[in-house]
């Protein structure tokens, strides 16, 4: 994934699409701060985490300049959230969420609300950029409450 935002960085130069470079660039610089700060090489996962993080803050953003009446900075928000969704992993639908809950709900034996770590622990790994873990965490708040 890495190496797939690297040819990015470089096909958005060579086109001279500064909006996109300047995205494609914050995320391969947040990449490297985790490298840096762990002293290790980030694999697709680790930086799948990176990208879903990303787009959390991005939607985070994005709602407070809708509400702040800012549409100027919520567009650009809007753009940089479409930008990393390109490289983010096909979204599960709302079928496929529902199933991987009701399988994890039985693996686990999760009855209570006590049970919801060992449910979130499980789906994480399998949702993680492919659904936003918020709406996953009502969901099966609605399923256990």
């Amino acid at each position: 994934m890495k190496d797939q935002l690297t040819a990015e960085m470089k096909a958005c130069m060579k086109a001279k699409d500064k909006e996109r470079l300047q995205v494609v660039r914050s995320l391969l610089a947040a990449i490297k701060q985790v490298e840096i700060d762990n002293q290790t090489t980030v694999d697709d996962a680790g930086v799948l985490a990176i990208l879903d993080k990303a787009m959390k803050q991005r939607r985070d953003s994005h709602q407070q300049y809708v509400d702040a009446d800012r549409p100027d900075l919520a567009e650009q928000e809007a753009y940089e959230m479409s930008v990393i969704q390109d490289f983010m992993p096909q979204a599960l639908s709302e079928d496929e969420i529902n199933s991987l809950i009701e399988e994890a709900m039985a693996d686990t034996d999760a009855s209570t609300m006590q049970d919801m770590g060992k449910v979130m622990g499980l789906l994480k790994p399998k949702m993680q950029g492919r659904a936003d873990m918020g709406e996953v965490s009502k969901l099966i708040k609605a399923k256990l409450g």
